[in-house]
């Protein structure tokens, strides 16, 4: 049984629990996902399988070998789960996984990790929260971020000082998300709360514990 699930986040809605309460969920895609190679601890020091995701023109065909001569031509995301030993024979290329596949079960606690939305290049005010200076009465100051080396020798700066920059396109985990419902039938998890990204960005979805 695998630990950790890739898929693709759908987006949110929401879902009703026992109670008739609503429940805010993000939908994620964890279908069409084929075993490309089994690493093997003999052959290569550690125990894992790679996987992919055919590229949209290729959803509705079945697997060929012949895709895995050109890997980045052919899947759109390519990435390793770490198995155990044990399981190295219960893999092969070719395989489809499944979220049977996996050693999860509604109610269950997860972290999912993702790539955050980017904002671009962006000013002290919108990505750090700075109040910035007077609008009014002859003040020149508004939004810029002020003296960075003041009182410093040469004027130099701080390692690590909030400053403008590119915000967002991060790597964030968010944890402790339960999941609400799995649909097997169509490979789709529904976990409560939010996700980092966009729609059609890549997610890892890990066991806690």
């Amino acid at each position: 049984m695998l630990k950790a699930v890739l898929g693709t986040k759908i987006g949110m809605t929401q879902l009703f629990d026992k109670n008739k309460a609503v429940v805010p969920v993000t939908a994620i895609s964890t279908g069409q996902w084929f075993v490309l190679q089994v690493k093997t601890a003999m052959a290569d020091g550690y125990s894992a399988v790679q996987v992919g995701l055919p590229r949209e023109r290729f959803r509705k065909q079945e697997f060929s070998l012949e895709w895995l001569k050109n890997k980045k031509q052919n899947f759109l995301f390519i990435k390793e789960v770490r198995i155990s030993a044990e399981q190295e024979s219960t893999f092969a290329a070719g395989r489809v996984i499944t979220l049977s596949d996996f050693s999860f079960t509604e109610g269950d606690l997860v972290d999912v990790t993702g790539v955050s939305k980017g904002h671009g290049f962006q000013g002290g005010v919108r990505r750090h929260g700075f109040r910035g200076g007077p609008a009014t009465h002859g003040s020149g100051f508004h939004r810029k971020p002020g003296a960075v080396g003041h009182r410093r020798t040469h004027g130099e700066v701080d390692k690590g000082k909030r400053l403008p920059g590119h915000m967002g396109a991060e790597q964030v985990t968010v944890r402790n998300l339960r999941i609400v419902k799995m649909d097997a039938a169509q490979g789709v998890i529904f976990v409560c709360g939010a996700v980092p990204g966009k729609s059609g960005f890549l997610v890892t979805v890990s066991k806690r514990g």
